[in-house]
């Protein structure tokens, strides 16, 4: 018998995500090269940690980057969640 599902709505996060740049692998296949777009960069939100440093966040897929690495596809794409 299936539990009962509680009527509890979750909470609404509108996260929207900005394309920033891709990623491929190198020519050679030994490396992985990042290409930023540095207009979408300068409009990234950014965080400061404690020590005073900022930084922005950004996302890659976890299995469109391991399909890029074993070469199942030729680029993925780099997105800052804007939160």
């Amino acid at each position: 018998m299936p539990k009962a599902k509680q009527n509890q709505k979750p909470e609404e996060k509108n996260t929207e995500a900005m394309l920033v740049g891709f990623v491929r692998k190198s020519n050679a296949g030994r490396a992985i090269k990042l290409s930023i777009n540095t207009s979408s960069f300068a409009d990234c939100g950014t965080y400061v940690t404690s020590d005073g440093q900022t930084y922005v966040q950004l996302v890659i897929s976890l299995n469109a980057l391991s399909a890029v690495i074993d070469g199942t596809r030729a680029v993925t794409s780099i997105s800052h969640l804007d939160a």
